[in-house]
């Protein structure tokens, strides 16, 4: 279990500075992080099974600019832990426990908007230091600066993971025996939800008649892919 845990942290701070601070070779978005994180942990299904349902949910939610969504990243790495090493823990890796994980890690990532929002307000008073350490020509202590700045999404990554787990961990477990069974009988109806609240979502900011189109066959082959798993 703690060496689960610890896996899903690595790639929870590599697919966090993906996201905003470095690199963003989309690593970080769910459909790629969730299956990512649940390869390493044993059971690629189950981050099959995320990754679809987050990456529709949040399709049209990006941190572009001053926008500051919920973490969906972490939702997607802190739901797929929790899913596969409370299954190994519980013995119980159905489709009713992925589903509960994954609408706690929903719940508890959005504190991932606080903690990315304290992150950039550090880096801007970073920013300031960085034109004094400039005017001063200071090349080393601008590149410190820098650094810190990766420190401070490092650091929000980290505490909107380990949020969702330590609250997935006190939960679920609690949650499980007294939902299992209404959940079970309404876990085929969850799980075509949450992509059809994306698809609202995502309708809802298209202006092109043609990228109707094109949103419909994709969501067609993603539903598709999230059947055949």
């Amino acid at each position: 279990m703690v060496s689960g845990l610890f896996i899903g942290a690595v790639i929870s701070l590599i697919c966090g500075l993906d996201r905003v601070a470095i690199l963003q070779v989309m690593v970080s978005r769910p459909i790629v992080a969730a299956p990512l994180t649940a390869f390493f942990l044993g059971d690629a299904m189950v981050g099959l099974q995320v990754g679809v349902m987050v990456e529709l949910l949040w399709l049209a939610r990006l941190p572009v600019g001053a926008a500051v969504p919920p973490d969906d990243t972490q939702v997607a790495i802190g739901g797929t832990t929790l899913a596969i090493i409370l299954g190994e823990r519980l013995g119980n890796a159905g489709l009713e426990l992925v589903l509960l994980c994954l609408l706690v890690a929903i719940l508890l990532g959005k504190v991932g908007q606080y903690f990315d929002h304290f992150a950039r307000q550090h880096n801007v008073r970073l920013a300031q230091k960085v034109d004094a350490a400039l005017d001063s020509g200071s090349l080393l202590m601008a590149e410190l600066q820098h650094l810190r700045g990766l420190g401070s999404f490092s650091l929000a990554a980290l505490g909107t993971y380990i949020t969702i787990i330590t609250g997935g961990l006190l939960i679920i477990p609690i949650l499980l025996p007294l939902i299992q069974q209404p959940l079970s009988y309404s876990s085929s109806w969850i799980e075509l939800a949450l992509p059809l609240v994306g698809v609202a979502v995502i309708l809802g900011t298209v202006n092109v008649s043609r990228a109707i189109t094109l949103f419909c066959a994709s969501f067609g082959m993603a539903f598709l892919l999230m059947w055949l798993v």
